[in-house]
C-alpha cells in the first residue's frame, strides 16, 4: 500500500515538529538545570552588589562629610561597650582620686604661748 503524497507530507512534518519539541525539552532541561540556576543566581547576585557598592561611592562622592558622619555614628555603636567602660573609669577614677585623697587639716590658729 503506497502513502499518497499529503500523508507523506504530513508524516514528515510530524517528524519535524516532534524534533523541535524534543530540542525545545531539552534546552528547558538545561536551563533549570540546579548547576545552571545555581551559576546565574551567584551572576545576579555579583552584579546587584556591584551595582551597590558603585551606588554608595556615588553617594560618598557626593557627601563626604554626611558619608563621615555615618561612619563615626556607626563606630561609637559597636564600640559603645568599651567607650561606656573608658568613660566610666575616667569619671569613675577622678571621683575614686577625689575620695582616696586626705583630707586637708584645718589649719590652727595662732596661739600665742605665755
Amino acid at each position: 500500500m503506497t502513502d499518497t503524497p499529503q500523508v507523506d507530507a504530513a508524516r514528515i512534518e510530524v517528524a519535524r515538529s516532534r524534533a523541535r519539541l524534543m530540542t525545545t525539552a531539552q534546552e528547558l532541561q538545561d536551563r533549570l538545570s540546579p548547576k545552571v540556576l545555581a551559576r546565574n543566581t551567584w551572576q545576579g547576585a555579583k552584579e546587584k552588589g556591584a551595582d551597590l557598592a558603585e551606588d554608595a561611592v556615588d553617594a560618598v562622592r557626593a557627601r563626604p562629610v554626611a558619608a563621615g558622619g555615618v561612619v563615626a555614628a556607626l563606630a561609637m555603636f559597636l564600640a559603645r561597650e568599651p567607650l561606656m567602660n573608658l568613660a566610666g573609669s575616667l569619671w569613675g577614677g577622678a571621683k575614686d582620686k577625689r575620695k582616696n585623697r586626705r583630707p586637708e587639716r584645718p589649719k590652727p590658729d595662732r596661739i600665742t604661748r605665755r
